[in-house]
């Protein structure tokens, strides 16, 4: 028996899109609190939804490990977790019900939890954790097994369905304190033989930040706000070091929303990096304006950057604007410039459908991925998520289905210019016309069969999915055509924990 078994809602296998990319990571914030707990005394065992087949393997997880307390903690570092999928908050609802019937006391916490803690706890769950939940997590459990005496309400951040909105908990400031993962907890060599056989080498995951302090209108921060700590670049390479010693990945995800933002800390984190002797190769995201800052991407060269998404959304003044990005259109040429100058490959994350654009700004965005040729691109729809500035300005028009069921989704859940099947069909057009262009490119160093039969066919393709695009926005609804959000001037971030 197992005191506590923790597990996650995030099944890659329903989401068709990615079970596709098969690109899998563990649930990082899971392993934290699993290594949380133990420094606690608590003993934690593992269930990893994220290469699981159904939620009937949580089942057989809990009739081995025979828990008193069922913890699905969310990995709050995967954004997929903050998009709050139907699909995966179905599957929460039956591992609930599965813990529930084995006489376990449910736990949850993540994103969507903190949102709908009603919901959960309706559900049948008997905890649900807002906000950050490692030191809630312990004051519960202690609480629970006789450690402490603490009135349930007297414990920060814990909901319960006699109290749906506790005192919000501190954040944890000194990250450098929290252990590192668990990771001996997870089935590393599953995760090795995929990695390396569907893309010839191993990739593991970690995170120095937790938070964002920028203000994108859009964008959800249900567990840290506008709030955001940093770990030390010493602590950061210090698990680096010990991760390349003991499980020997060939590269890293920082999966970070901003990595590397205090002044300062990239070029003391590559001098560390090349003084340990623990460079590998990773991927991180960060932001067009501070790509161009001085010396930015060459301490991210040194550092061992290979990767590097920055979100641009936009081509559109107008819609950067309209969003408080932030940042500027030439910005994002010049870091996309400067990064590929570096040999670090330079891929943008771009967004459609936000309220008043048009067209015009549509085909502006496309322009900007041919000028600045990114190394690859990731396509979405404006999503709107409780909490954000852009969810209060459309809430009146959101009807019964207000998530999307899964990443491919792609609906416009508000009222958008054009259809869903517009911007689904968009997606395709961009996707077609840039693989069309990147397979030339490969065709200019050397003939490959590959490279030209991919080129055929998106060339091929590409003329028929324009003409049904323009089919499909020939007759925008001037009703729907909402103003931009009005732009906040004052909305700056600050660097500083």
């Amino acid at each position: 028996m197992t005191q506590i078994l923790l597990g996650q809602s995030y099944f890659l296998r329903f989401d068709p899109k990615l079970w596709e990319a098969m690109q899998p990571y563990p649930p990082l914030g899971t392993l934290y609190a699993a290594s949380f707990l133990r420094r606690r005394g608590y003993e934690a065992a593992l269930f990893d939804a994220m290469l699981a087949g159904s939620e009937e393997e949580w089942g057989t997880a809990l009739d081995q490990h025979q828990p008193q307390f069922a913890v699905i903690y969310e990995d709050n570092f995967n954004y997929l977790s903050k998009m709050c999928l139907l699909r995966m908050r179905q599957a929460a609802f039956v591992m609930i019900e599965m813990a529930k019937a084995r006489g376990c006391a449910v736990i949850l916490c993540g994103a969507d939890a903190t949102d709908h803690a009603g919901m959960y706890l309706a559900r049948g769950a008997d905890f649900v954790l807002l906000g950050e939940g490692e030191e809630t997590l312990v004051e519960l459990l202690d609480r629970l097994t006789g450690r402490s005496d603490a009135e349930f309400g007297s414990i920060l951040g814990l909901a319960t369905p006699n109290n749906l909105h506790p005192p919000r908990r501190p954040d944890i400031q000194d990250l450098d304190d929290l252990p590192f993962p668990a990771w001996d907890l997870v089935d590393i060599p599953k995760y090795r033989q995929i990695w390396l056989e569907r893309h010839g080498y191993f990739s593991m995951n970690m995170v120095t930040t937790r938070g964002c302090p920028f203000h994108c209108n859009w964008c959800a921060k249900p567990i840290w706000g506008q709030r955001y700590h940093s770990r030390s670049p010493g602590n950061v390479v210090a698990e680096m070091k010990w991760l390349k010693e003991t499980y020997h990945p060939d590269h890293i995800w920082i999966v970070d929303d901003i990595f590397g933002l205090k002044p300062g800390w990239l070029p003391r984190f590559g001098e560390l990096v090349e003084a340990e002797g623990t460079r590998l190769p990773f991927k991180c995201l960060s932001r067009a304006d501070l790509l161009t800052r001085p010396g930015e991407v060459d301490a991210l060269e040194r550092a061992g950057a290979q990767t590097v998404w920055m979100g641009a959304e936009s081509g559109s003044q107008a819609i950067l604007d309209a969003m408080d990005k932030g940042t500027k259109v030439e910005q994002i040429r010049e870091a996309a410039r400067r990064l590929k100058a570096a040999g670090i490959r330079a891929c943008f994350f771009l967004q459609f459908g936000y309220p008043g654009e048009t067209r015009a700004d549509i085909e502006k965005t496309l322009a900007l991925v041919r000028e600045a040729d990114p190394d690859d691109v990731g396509v979405s729809v404006s999503y709107p998520m409780p909490g954000t500035k852009f969810f209060e300005a459309v809430r009146a028009q959101l009807g019964e289905k207000q998530n999307w069921q899964d990443s491919s989704d792609l609906a416009m859940l508000h009222h958008g210019v054009y259809p869903t099947a517009f911007y689904r069909q968009l997606h395709r057009v961009v996707h077609k016309e840039f693989r069309a262009r990147k397979a030339g490119q490969a065709l200019k160093n050397g003939f490959s069969p590959r490279l030209v039969a991919r080129w055929l066919y998106n060339r091929l393709t590409l003329p028929p999915a324009r003409w049904k695009l323009n089919r499909l926005g020939a007759r925008p609804n001037p009703v729907l055509a909402l103003p931009h959000l009005p732009h906040d001037q004052a909305a700056s971030p600050s660097p500083q924990e």
